[in-house]
Parts: structure tokens; C-alpha cells; sequence
């Protein structure tokens, strides 16, 4: 009898855990969607600055693989806040979009009527960007 029992939860943890990775598996990652669909015609899929539309642009695309490098080893996650939400000045001729205010707009248009939280939104859609660019960060 209690093999039997102890076989059940044996099944039983193995199940879950089983649903906890195909779970994970499914789950999206924010941060490289919003790169993938924002970033990589710019900057390339491999972050390296060497995006289709690079030709098209007054200044190269940075490689983004080495913003820790170039910051003495620090990611820069409030400077590269401000670029992305379009309150920094760092794009001289400001080529890149001020992200920020598209999805302000993209807000807008998803919710409608409904109540919800404009600077929430933004600041997580611009957080899961910067967590991205950081685990792309050259070691």
C-alpha cells in the first residue's frame, strides 16, 4: 500500500514538473520580442549594429552587444532608459524612434476605454527591452 501511494506521488511530482517546464518553454520573452520587432532592423538580430535598414540611417546603428564595455563594465540601464523612451539626447539626429511615445500610442489603441496604467505599460515594455540588451552584453 504505501508503494502504491508513494508511486502515485512520485507520478504526481513528476507531472508537475513536467507542466513547469513546458510552461516556461512557452512563456514569451517581453524584452526580445519587443527587440525583435523594434531593434534588430537597426541594430541587427545579433545586436551588433548591422541592421537591414542601417544603410538608410545618417549614422551607423551602435552595436549594443558592448554597452557594458564601454561603460567601465557597468550596464547603463538609466541612460539606456532615457535613449529608449526618447527623453535622452543621444541620437544627434535622433534616427532612432522615440520608443516611449509609440507605446504611449500602442497603449492607447490596446485598451481603449479600459482603465489602466499608461506609465506601467511603457515602463515595462522599456524594462524587458533594457533586461535583454543586457543579457546580450559581451563577457
Amino acid at each position: 500500500m504505501k508503494i502504491h501511494q508513494a508511486a502515485k506521488f512520485l507520478l504526481l511530482g513528476l507531472t508537475a514538473t513536467a507542466c513547469t517546464v513546458a510552461l516556461a518553454q512557452v512563456r514569451p520573452d517581453l524584452g526580445k520580442r519587443e527587440y525583435d520587432n523594434n531593434c534588430a532592423v537597426c541594430h541587427g538580430s545579433n545586436a551588433k549594429g548591422m541592421g537591414v535598414y542601417n544603410e538608410f540611417l545618417k549614422t551607423s546603428a551602435p552595436d549594443l552587444t558592448t554597452l557594458s564595455k564601454r561603460n567601465g563594465g557597468v550596464f547603463p540601464v538609466a541612460r539606456m532608459y532615457e535613449v529608449i523612451d526618447g527623453a535622452g539626447k543621444g541620437h544627434g539626429t535622433r534616427d532612432m524612434p522615440i520608443w516611449g511615445q509609440e507605446y504611449r500610442i500602442k497603449a492607447a489603441e490596446y485598451f481603449g476605454d479600459l482603465p489602466y496604467n499608461e506609465a506601467a505599460f511603457v515602463s515595462g515594455r522599456i524594462l524587458a527591452l533594457i533586461d535583454h540588451l543586457n543579457k546580450l552584453q559581451a563577457k
